[in-house]
């Protein structure tokens, strides 16, 4: 099935790797219901309003509070109005919408933390196809070569300049170079499947690097260098986040139990007879009637809520204690992962600068090997194997010198978000 092919450059994949990838869609969505939670938590204090109709309707017979009883009722009322009822427990309004509010800020930063590290891994996934694709180039390159090796032997072996057998060692030799190019084809839809995948592109994509070398990177020192602590983490401040509103949650079952509730009830309608037909045992006393009465109420409390299991067994605190001894453990935890994803990065960057430096020298020393080699064959002065064995050399330091660039920039990344840069 014919793929669509995509060329893109390292800036570009961080551009969709930012956007696109469902890892950071998921978190992004998290911080929404976490914007809804804070919005939500903030609504404690509006209170809830009523209107409509009621009908109420009784039959047979009824007692008044005086312990008269009434006969042959029919009774029917109306009640049509508007109302309103509010409770305000502001210790749970107070501290838990400031707690929701940190949890909002707390989700963001884990937003941009996972973003910095799927874009990491998109940047190392190009690197890799950067690194297959030139690989496969130069097992495309070799194999053209060693068709034309073939070409010469074969007319130096009708020249009777060579026998057959070093003619029958090229051709095993193309045929060998064609089985590792399409190996290494194989290795490059790997690696740009895994980089469609990251990316979340739609099937029948194939992406390849549009950059035309690897270039070997190498950022200033001053952007760098950040506290190694790694206060500037983004996991850092979220950490720190979670755990101020656990601590404001807290104060709910210690300061907050000696903030009263208050509670308000008031509503206004028109109340009165619906069907017109009482009939009493004092029917003087009690009239017919339709008419409707204006009506009017207020209630109001302002109460102390005492939980005594709160008091007593403390088990509500205890709770809230544990959590926070967790989270500054996790805190620690997390520091200790940053020094040492820090440590981990410079030492990558230390050694892979002198790895870049020998494998360059390897690649320029075998490429010129192999550029001699060939012209001796042309000459016929070289044997074929000369040529093979300079091919071999080649491209082992080819791939030493791609992985070695490869991992080396990677890494200048991986420092950039060990110590704080947003990416």
């Amino acid at each position: 099935m014919a793929q669509d092919t995509i060329p893109l450059i390292l800036e570009k994949v961080m551009e969709l790797a930012g956007a696109n990838n469902l890892t950071i869609k998921e978190y992004q969505e998290r911080q929404e219901l976490a914007n809804a939670q804070n919005t939500e938590a903030n609504e404690w204090w509006l209170p809830d309003i009523y209107a409509g109709l009621q009908t109420h309707q009784l039959a047979g017979a009824a007692m008044n509070a005086d312990g008269g009883f009434f006969l042959e009722v029919d009774r029917s009322n109306l009640w049509s109005g508007i109302g309103l009822n509010a409770n305000w427990d502001f210790a749970d309004g107070i501290f838990k919408s400031k707690a929701a509010s940190l949890k909002s800020d707390a989700s963001s930063y884990k937003t941009e933390a996972e973003r910095n590290q799927v874009i990491l891994e998109a940047i190392k996934a190009y690197y890799e196809l950067q690194a297959a694709q030139a690989e496969l180039s130069a097992y495309q390159n070799l194999v053209s070569q060693a068709d034309s090796i073939a070409s010469q032997i074969d007319h130096q072996v009708e020249s009777g300049l060579l026998y057959e057998s070093e003619l029958l060692l090229a051709k095993s030799n193309r045929n060998h170079l064609k089985v590792e190019m399409a190996n290494a084809h194989k290795r490059f839809l790997e690696k740009s499947s895994r980089l469609v995948n990251i990316l979340n592109f739609k099937k029948g994509i194939q992406l390849v690097s549009a950059d035309s070398m690897m270039t070997v990177l190498q950022f200033e020192e001053d952007l760098l260098v950040e506290s190694v602590e790694g206060h500037n983490r983004a996991e850092i401040k979220a950490i720190a986040l979670d755990l101020e509103a656990i601590e404001t949650e807290k104060k709910t079952t210690t300061v907050g139990l000696l903030i009263p509730e208050l509670a308000v009830g008031a509503y206004g309608s028109y109340f009165g007879n619906l069907s017109g037909n009482v009939r009493a045992m004092e029917p003087n006393r009690f009239p017919e009637t339709r008419q409707q009465y204006p009506t009017r109420a207020l209630n109001a409390s302002l109460m102390w809520n005492i939980p005594l299991g709160r008091l007593f067994s403390g088990g509500e605190l205890k709770v809230y204690n544990s959590r926070i001894s967790l989270a500054e453990i996790e805190s620690e935890q997390m520091k200790a992962q940053i020094r040492e994803e820090i440590t981990n990065a410079q030492q990558k960057i230390d050694l892979g600068k002198q790895q870049v430096e020998i494998a360059k020298e390897s690649l320029e020393l075998t490429a010129e090997a192999v550029d001699q080699s060939i012209k001796k064959q042309e000459n016929g002065t070289a044997k074929p194997f000369e040529v093979f064995q300079a091919q071999q050399f080649y491209l082992q330091a080819l791939i030493d010198y791609l992985k070695s660039v490869g991992d080396y920039n990677a890494a200048q990344y991986e420092l950039k978000v060990a110590k704080g840069e947003e990416l």
